[in-house]
């Protein structure tokens, strides 16, 4: 279950400094992570301090740790040292979209509305040249650059009928971004206010699946000789993997099971014996307790440990194979 309350979202922050401090090698993903639930919790300043430590130890994305930490720092009453840390993020032009998206949403949060533009607009020139294909993170940026211009009453170019051609939500983007939704939640009139709340409800989904990216729901992967030492070592975990041909028939059925259930951002993680059994010990349990190997999936996860799931038909199936996908588990 997701945190709700402040006092989740600060236990789960905790629990996720502990996991990095056992893990130094994932500390990056796995503060991030804290840093956002103690934001969502209103312990700005907490959550400052944590993307300080980030930025402390060389992070892989510092542009990306940089612009999270103005967002915060402008949220709690330190609006200079976060322009100052946007002025320099668009300065250096980063090759990543996530930095020139966080940096232009939060000029949007704050009314900044052609600064917001001008950045949406810079990021996209620079990152989505004519002949490459669009990706998930290119796609958001032309999303929000969509949504900024719709608020500053601009025609449409070429970019936003891109926009509006990769979205895939049951709301028409241009609906979605009306700036005169808001005038709908004081209407008197029922009509308009259940299909505001089917439109709110449409791009609270689109946000959910958004923040969801970065934590997949994770199938625990064994490769036949870790699953063969695994089995040696613990024999009472026979049960769940009857031989290594079923354990991966098994992950294909989940995953596929839980993408028809309509749960996004799947992912594979691959499991070693010594890596579960440092869990295990970690969690004060033994390794022959399978309620166990749910928790390391989501540890591994947690980790950014994931393999997004599936892969595209002719990529390497995720089975480590020599076949393509579409030829081996994703096999209709």
């Amino acid at each position: 279950m997701r945190p709700d309350t402040p006092a989740e979202h600060i236990d789960e922050a905790e629990r996720l400094i502990r996991t990095a401090n056992r893990y130094p090698e994932d500390q990056e993903p796995l503060l991030l992570q804290a840093a956002a639930h103690l934001e969502l919790a209103e312990e700005r300043e907490r959550a400052s301090a944590l993307y300080d430590r980030i930025l402390a130890a060389e992070p892989s994305d510092p542009h990306l740790v940089k612009a999270l930490q103005a967002a915060n720092l402008w949220e709690y009453g330190h609006e200079a040292e976060a322009r100052t840390l946007i002025e320099g993020i668009r300065a250096a032009a980063p090759a990543d979209p996530a930095p020139w998206e966080v940096v232009a949403e939060t000029l949007e949060a704050h009314d900044e509305l052609d600064a917001s533009h001008d950045a949406f607009t810079e990021a996209a020139r620079r990152l989505i040249p004519d002949d490459a294909p669009l990706t998930t993170a290119t796609v958001a940026l032309l999303t929000g650059r969509h949504r900024v211009r719709r608020l500053l009453a601009l025609p449409h170019d070429d970019w936003d009928m891109v926009a509006d051609t990769r979205h895939t939500g049951p709301i028409p983007l241009d609906e979605l971004h009306d700036p005169k939704r808001i005038w709908a939640l004081g209407s008197d009139d029922p009509a308009e206010l259940r299909a505001e709340i089917a439109r709110l409800r449409a791009e609270l989904g689109d946000r959910r699946a958004a923040l969801s990216r970065p934590f997949p729901v994770a199938v625990l992967h064994w490769p036949a000789d870790e699953l063969a030492e695994l089995l040696a070592a613990y024999p009472a975990l026979a049960s769940e993997y009857p031989s290594h041909a079923a354990h991966l028939d098994t992950i294909e059925r989940s995953l596929r099971a839980l993408s028809a259930s309509g749960t996004k951002n799947l992912g594979i993680v691959t499991a070693t014996v010594p890596s579960y059994e440092a869990f295990a010990a970690s969690e004060h349990t033994s390794p022959a307790t399978p309620s166990v190997l749910p928790e390391y999936a989501t540890t591994l996860a947690a980790r950014g440990k994931a393999t997004p799931w599936p892969p595209t038909p002719q990529s390497p199936c995720w089975c480590t194979s020599t076949k393509p996908y579409a030829d081996c588990h994703g096999a209709p």
